[in-house]
């Protein structure tokens, strides 16, 4: 299945979206989101081809169950889509921020946690995400930084190229550079707290609100050695990027048709490609996926081929 996209105006937002995904969107609207798979409340995606068009992601979780998003994953997340896709346009600096992880989400009556993935479709030439801190603080010392307005004197830089791979752990501080357009993977949740904003106000000269008491309990302090996930490729073979309990993403490079077995895997999968473009085969039936498109299999499907047009970069996503 295919899915309509659903964009989503940002102060910080460009025109990358509309190009990327050839929409005829509201002229110099500026787009910072597009939602390419969700099932979240007031913003379910819409299938776009075959039988079930129009009906929305959640309608289909709830007709088919086991059969759309496998039966472990129904079990643990009933009718509720477990992961959400997104292309991120940064066309100017987003906020600084963090996501609580599922307890604390919990707590704080939330459904879950939010942890993500970002793989780096563009990036013009010095373009850097903010990725945890480059030292060792406390919560007392964040805070006096954040008042003196010198927190990003501690927030670790990383410059990035086409290709990179992040994993975004909840509780970990973060904020996408600009010039970057990026795909994002991520447990099916829409809570940030925005910690600095850059002091920018919007077309209105308002500030937006900031969440920094709510961040508080959720920052992780410890920084890391090396932030980025290191992967290699072997052409026409799947690399693992991450494994992790909300999802596993791969990544396939190919030339050449691959026929894939899914009949031990109790788990929707979906592709999103991020270069190129390929179909997959069905019962007789084709389907083509464009850069920056996103195709869910169900749970029910177990084989199918995919048929790069002519060569296809794409990952794979799935709950093991």
């Amino acid at each position: 299945m295919k899915f309509h996209p659903l964009l989503k105006k940002k102060l910080w937002g460009g025109e990358k979206l509309q190009k990327t995904l050839n929409i005829n969107a509201e002229k110099d609207a500026r787009f910072g989101e597009a939602w390419l798979l969700s099932g979240m409340e007031g913003n379910e995606t819409i299938v776009s081809n075959g039988w079930l068009a129009d009906n929305n992601l959640t309608e289909l979780t709830e007709i088919f169950m086991g059969d759309l998003i496998g039966d472990k994953v129904y079990d643990t997340h009933k009718n509720h889509f477990p992961l959400l896709f997104k292309l991120i346009d940064a066309h100017e600096n987003l906020s600084v921020q963090v996501h609580p992880d599922d307890a604390l989400a919990q707590e704080r009556k939330l459904k879950n946690g939010k942890t993500e993935l970002w793989y780096i479709m563009q990036a013009e030439k010095k373009a850097e995400l903010i990725v945890g801190f480059n030292k060792t603080i406390n919560k007392e010392s964040f805070e006096k930084l954040l008042i003196q307005n010198r927190l990003e004197t501690v927030l670790n830089h990383e410059k990035v190229v086409p290709g990179d791979v992040f994993l975004m752990p909840a509780g970990r501080i973060h904020s996408i550079g600009k010039n970057i357009l990026l795909a994002e993977i991520q447990q099916s949740s829409d809570t940030t707290y925005r910690i600095y904003d850059w002091n920018r106000t919007d077309d209105k000269g308002n500030f937006r609100p900031l969440h920094v008491a709510e961040s508080l309990d959720a920052i992780d302090f410890q920084p890391q050695k090396d932030y980025k996930t290191h992967y290699s490729i072997e052409e026409n073979k799947i690399s693992q990027l991450v494994q992790t309990p909300y999802f596993t993403t791969n990544i396939l490079t190919t030339k050449t048709p691959l026929r894939k077995n899914f009949s031990e895997l109790d788990s929707f999968v979906v592709y999103l490609c991020v270069e190129g473009a390929f179909s997959v085969s069905y019962n007789g039936e084709i389907t083509t996926i464009q850069a920056g498109e996103v195709l869910l299999i169900p749970n029910a499907i177990t084989e199918l081929l995919i048929v790069p047009l002519p060569v296809v970069k794409v990952l794979e996503v799935f709950i093991f």
